[in-house]
């Protein structure tokens, strides 16, 4: 009895958890039959453009989250404080074109006069219980009251580590609009965004912004999910395109096709920021190698490469500066040229001569 007790406490306990804001909603009703109106959602779930098992072997996550205990986690983390500089978002000129890195794959980029935030993580936390994904000491330099007003919120998919409910909910009053994947509007609709302003689009999709800029809606190659549902909203890239210049960030992303294909149709980038760490021969498929994201900056036809999904998480078993070292080596025979800033320095669209020091060393 005590037995079956524990277990009744154990499960409401749980069912009480799993109501928190934080978990968000499955899309339904309207937006569930547009969301079945796309070619790209099969079976009741969104496909990749080519066959993407999440695992590389046939294996469960549980046995990868157990494997990953087991195993050594040394270098995993930094030993010390992650370097940043705290610039003075509110203080910089908005008809400056900036994109300033703040850790992992969150951006704020000013644009033809115009202000973004992508995928915003302020959280020391991105996970669904305490201490499961803890960022490294010293990158959480900026708060949602360190962000200006912004015109436009863009978010590439419903992970964590991507789309943080505590800082989208502090970031309510600065926000203008939102773009975002199909079926992610419910997350922002739970969270008391205006409907009105928020977008969902699905890949190849695009939308005229003000100031003669375009945002374009990408393909991808990873998944989605916050818990035991999958795939019920899509993944996607961004494109910004000015009348001066265009800019891709590919959210996470396995390699594929999809970067030379969209490299042709826009007849390359001033500036790409690819996934290409957290990367792992088990699920080999959904993140890119620092070598394959070196191959796909040059697909896009890249003047600049900006390093995304590092420096902030340790989510795959690599020293945590690894990803660095090797999109170092990987880029020194390319056509582009690599930028490392560390969290919070500016990247000044308009100097190509702009360089960055290996912060991680």
């Amino acid at each position: 009895m005590s037995t079956l007790l524990l277990a009744g406490v154990v499960a409401l306990g749980s069912w009480a958890y799993l109501q928190h804001p934080k978990f968000g909603r499955l899309p339904s009703g309207e937006r569930l039959a547009t969301i079945e109106r796309s070619p790209h959602y099969i079976d009741g779930e969104f496909q990749n453009l080519i066959d993407t098992p999440m695992l590389t072997e046939d294996r469960s996550t549980l046995s990868i989250l157990f494997e990953n205990w087991r195993s050594d986690s040394e270098g995993l983390r930094p030993d010390d404080n992650i370097p940043s500089v705290k610039t003075d978002l509110h203080a910089l000129d908005v008809n400056e074109d900036i994109v300033i890195w703040l850790g992992h794959s969150s951006y704020y980029i000013q644009l033809s006069g115009r202000r973004f935030l992508i995928d915003p993580v302020f959280s020391i936390d991105a996970a669904p219980i305490p201490f499961a994904n803890r960022a490294f000491a010293g990158t959480n330099p900026y708060t949602a009251d360190d962000i200006p007003p912004i015109d436009y919120l863009l978010v590439t998919h419903d992970h964590w580590d991507h789309l943080d409910y505590p800082t989208i909910n502090a970031l309510k009053p600065q926000v203008g609009e939102v773009f975002t994947g199909l079926g992610v509007g419910a997350y922002f609709e739970k969270w008391g965004y205006d409907p009105e302003l928020v977008h969902e689009g699905d890949w190849n999709d695009a939308f005229e912004l003000k100031s003669g800029l375009a945002l374009h809606v990408l393909p991808a190659r990873h998944y989605s999910g916050r818990m035991l549902t999958r795939n019920r909203t899509i993944w996607i890239g961004f494109a910004l395109e000015s009348p001066e210049r265009r800019l891709f960030f590919s959210g996470d992303s396995g390699y594929g096709p999809h970067f030379a294909e969209i490299g042709q149709r826009f007849d390359g980038f001033d500036l790409v920021s690819l996934d290409h760490g957290q990367y792992d021969p088990r699920w080999a498929y959904i993140h890119m190698t620092p070598e394959e994201a070196a191959e796909a900056a040059e697909d896009l036809g890249a003047d600049t490469l900006l390093p995304a999904h590092v420096g902030k998480f340790s989510l795959a078993q690599h020293p945590w500066q690894e990803p660095f070292e090797r999109i170092t080596s990987a880029s020194e025979t390319r056509g582009y040229r690599l930028v490392t800033p560390i969290i919070g320095e500016p990247i000044w669209l308009d100097d190509s001569e702009q360089r960055f020091r290996a912060w991680w060393e």
